[in-house]
């Protein structure tokens, strides 16, 4: 009997190191490009995934309490509808009511007008550019588009409709969600650890923006009505949805109690408000939250910011309410899930003192 050749070993084929980094930008690249095209879709589907992701520990609730399962799933719709009409009627009756209200300073709007045309005037800039500026600064026309913004949201039946048919097929899903992940954990421990992990950090991140955007609103509100801006409990409402796109939603909320506050007060009063939402929003929106949050959602400001501008170009405006949300999701398919990914911890989560401090007990203890 002949012997049998040993074969070699040989080694693993590997590729240069700036090869790999093309290749993967490139792909990446792609990938993004396809996101966007594809945003029409992902959009609303992200979205309604989200609002589930929210609601659902609802259903486990209902169930510890022994109510049957079809019960319990309907008051899991129930609420996960609550959520989106809710949302919805707060950002429309805005557009309606500061649309209904603008016409009524037509008197103070044409004054200011005039005074911002003297002054234009007399910086040396032609009378046809300040006409073309001015006709600009109408506020019927301002108006108008507002409520020809408002009939095409209005209209916007048919997307409405297939969102409220993902919710209701998701959050019929996701009453087996944990089965699946248990199913997941079996062989992909890791990947398991990494869906709950965003679950959790998810809900944590959405219910402590939902407490200071509260305090938002009503620390907004009282503000508006100290100083006489009409509506001012509206505008508290819409500074308070604002608040869940982190760090620029207030530019929003800010717009029609300032518009107002220009035309019954004058420059100063704007002013004066456009000052204090920026001082109550940086404090409530950017400095406390972090340290209430802790490190569960381990996202830099940085790259919380970052992620904002980048969803919004992806998905659009829904983009831009789900970005953290998005972000963790990313994270945990790509980093959590992958001990070679490690590293990338280190670059997107934030550095702070305490969580060191934390950590020091427990290292002594092993």
């Amino acid at each position: 009997m002949m012997p049998t050749p040993e074969v070699p070993n040989l080694p693993a084929a590997s590729y240069p190191r700036g090869l790999v980094v093309v290749l993967g930008v490139a792909g990446s690249l792609v990938a993004l490009l396809a996101l966007r095209e594809l945003a029409w879709l992902l959009a609303p589907v992200s979205l309604a995934f989200m609002i589930v992701l929210l609601v659902h520990p609802l259903h486990a609730r209902l169930r510890t309490q022994r109510l049957p399962s079809w019960l319990a799933l309907l008051l899991l719709l129930v609420a996960i509808y609550a959520v989106v009409i809710g949302l919805v009627a707060v950002l429309v009756f805005s557009i309606a009511r500061l649309a209904g209200l603008l016409p009524a300073y037509s008197v103070e709007a044409a004054a200011l007008l005039q005074r911002m045309s003297a002054v234009l005037l007399e910086l040396g800039i032609g009378r046809d550019q300040v006409s073309s500026v001015l006709r600009g600064l109408d506020v019927n026309r301002l108006a108008g588009w507002l409520t020809r913004a408002l009939s095409s949201a209005v209209g916007f039946g048919a997307n409405v409709i297939f969102l409220l048919s993902l919710l209701l097929f998701i959050g019929i899903e996701s009453t087996g969600a944990s089965r699946r992940v248990t199913q997941i954990a079996r062989t992909r421990p890791r990947a398991a650890d990494a869906l709950r992990s965003f679950a959790h950090r998810s809900r944590r991140f959405i219910g402590v923006t939902t407490i200071f955007a509260v305090i938002v609103g009503t620390a907004d509100t009282v503000f508006l009505v100290l100083i006489g801006i009409p509506l001012a409990a509206v505008w508290g409402l819409l500074a308070a949805v604002c608040n869940y796109i982190p760090y620029v939603g207030f530019i929003i909320g800010v717009i029609p109690p300032a518009l107002l506050a220009l035309l019954t007060g004058g420059w100063r009063l704007m002013i004066i408000v456009i000052v204090v939402y920026i001082v109550l929003n940086s404090l409530l929106t950017t400095l406390l939250p972090p340290y209430f949050v802790g490190d569960a959602v381990e996202l830099s400001m940085v790259v919380t910011l970052v992620s904002v501008v980048f969803w919004a170009w992806v998905l659009g405006p829904i983009g831009a309410v789900l970005a953290v949300p998005l972000t963790l999701l990313v994270k945990a398919l790509i980093i959590d899930s992958d001990p070679r990914a490690a590293w990338a911890e280190a670059l997107i989560g934030p550095t702070r003192s305490r969580r060191r401090r934390r950590a020091q007990p427990t290292e002594s203890n092993a």
